[in-house]
């Protein structure tokens, strides 16, 4: 597992020990960041579901300002400090060990809102559109955000949340990538 581009091309990135992480593979990281950048001009954005951290890395190298990490799990978030550390991130970042629906609650009363969200649960506890739900209901979208859900491809998420409609579903084996962005998006 690496840094597949931006300035930290190349770069290893460790895994999380056991069974529970399923990290994005490079081919399908690369192809999930051509759909959506590939290259950013700066930003806020959520790696909800961190695991490792490698697609919130993957973002800072290519552009974004600034990643929230979050994962339940103590393994993964300290998985995640050690990569960003590698990566020279820190600044860059703020990681917590925390369930989703109570992170998303405490980023509402920060007010935060952001420009690129990246949901990865782990195939089995997948939250994916309660967590959309969410995210539109407590205002943490900005009007040009990316919301990008990597899932089981036997995971039927709804063409609509709210504001966000499914632009785009790309299958690669057993991995699955839907895009949502604003349905009244300015182009």
């Amino acid at each position: 597992m690496r840094v597949i581009s931006g300035e930290c091309k190349g770069r290893p990135l460790k895994a999380v020990p056991g069974q529970g992480t399923r990290p994005t593979t490079d081919k399908i990281k690369e192809s999930l960041f051509n759909i959506i950048g590939p290259y950013f001009q700066g930003g806020l954005g959520l790696d909800l579901y961190g695991g490792s951290g490698g697609l919130g890395i993957e973002a800072l190298s290519r552009g974004m300002d600034k990643i929230i990490f979050v994962d339940r799990d103590s393994k993964a978030t300290e998985v995640i400090k050690t990569n960003l550390k590698a990566c020279g991130y820190e600044e860059q970042s703020e990681v917590y060990k925390i369930e989703s629906h109570r992170a998303l609650k405490a980023l509402k009363k920060r007010e935060f809102t952001f420009d690129l969200v990246l949901l990865d649960p782990p195939y089995a506890r997948q939250r994916i559109a309660e967590d959309i739900e969410k995210l539109v209901e407590y205002g943490l979208l900005n009007q040009d955000v990316q919301v990008v859900a990597e899932h089981d491809p036997s995971v039927r998420l709804p063409d609509a949340i709210g504001k966000l409609e499914k632009v785009r579903k790309e299958s690669y084996g057993s991995t699955t990538i839907s895009l949502y962005r604003m349905q009244d998006r300015e182009i």
